[in-house]
């Protein structure tokens, strides 16, 4: 596995590849991998004869009072981790050869990225679509994984994509879990103490919205279900950013549970570390 960190050697390599006839899937990161990340990259050699995985942490979609600065890093690591799973190349661009002194264009997408996390971070995700779109522009890959924890993330891209016309496959990669459940997240180690155990009022939240959608009879309103989870993670103590089931691709507030539906949670636990998770809501 070799790392490249110049943009225009990234662009060069992957010509080059391109021109052997073997297909090039990109798992973007920004470091700290977990194995929610190494299942990614597990699932984009599944998918391509090559693998990139870029680790770059991007300040364009960090707000100024986030953890920029605080964010974990452990490169070595990474490198090591992602060559354990096959990846073939890191791409591990400075801030200065992304966004340089004359940098000024800003992608948006408007209405997915205007609620939930979009609502409590403004700009961030104008920052992940720039950088995105650049990664897929430099690496120029056949396809691109992403998780499905980030669910508004994946949406946007999805949206992103497609209106751009820019001609890659977005794979998504289902949430992986520690055995009690707690997503994987790299800012899940900044729980201390107690925290870790309250962090988990998110997925137990999940799991109680599933257990009544599982026993209610149609039609189920969208408002019950949601008391009842925002109950467990107010019970918890953790400090509830938004609760909403949305629509699987509009991501707007839904009335009634339906196939379509996705329950979507953020908070912050201990009032520093903040968490998001999701899942898909099943009537029987």
């Amino acid at each position: 596995m070799n790392i490249i960190n110049m943009p225009k050697d990234m662009s060069s390599w992957s010509d080059n590849i391109h021109k052997t006839g073997k297909r090039i899937a990109l798992v973007p990161t920004m470091g700290c991998l977990h194995d929610g990340h190494l299942s990614l990259i597990d699932i984009a050699k599944e998918v391509a004869d090559l693998v990139v995985v870029s680790v770059f942490i991007n300040p364009m979609q960090f707000g100024p009072n986030e953890d920029l600065d605080a964010y974990p890093r452990q490169f070595e690591l990474d490198c090591s981790l992602a060559k354990e799973h096959g990846a073939d190349m890191i791409f591990a661009p400075v801030d200065g050869d992304i966004y340089d002194a004359s940098f000024q264009t800003c992608i948006s997408v408007n209405k997915l990225s205007s609620g939930l996390c979009g609502a409590d971070r403004p700009g961030h995700f104008d920052g992940v679509a720039t950088v995105v779109t650049k990664l897929l522009n430099i690496v120029r890959p056949d396809f691109a994984v992403f998780g499905e924890k980030d669910f508004q993330q994946l949406s946007i891209i999805n949206q992103l994509v497609t209106d751009l016309n820019i001609l890659v496959e977005i794979v998504p990669g289902p949430i992986v879990r520690e055995a009690d459940g707690l997503a994987m997240s790299s800012r899940n180690k900044y729980l201390l103490g107690d925290d870790r155990q309250t962090a988990l009022c998110l997925s137990k939240a999940i799991t109680k919205a599933k257990q009544l959608v599982a026993v209610s009879r149609e039609p189920i309103l969208t408002k019950d279900i949601l008391k009842e989870a925002i109950a467990v993670i107010v019970k918890a103590g953790a400090e509830l950013e938004y609760a909403e089931i949305v629509h699987k691709k509009t991501l707007c507030s839904q009335h009634q549970v339906n196939k379509d539906s996705v329950i979507m949670l953020a908070a912050k636990i201990g009032g520093r570390v903040r968490l998001i998770d999701n899942s898909v809501l099943q009537p029987s």
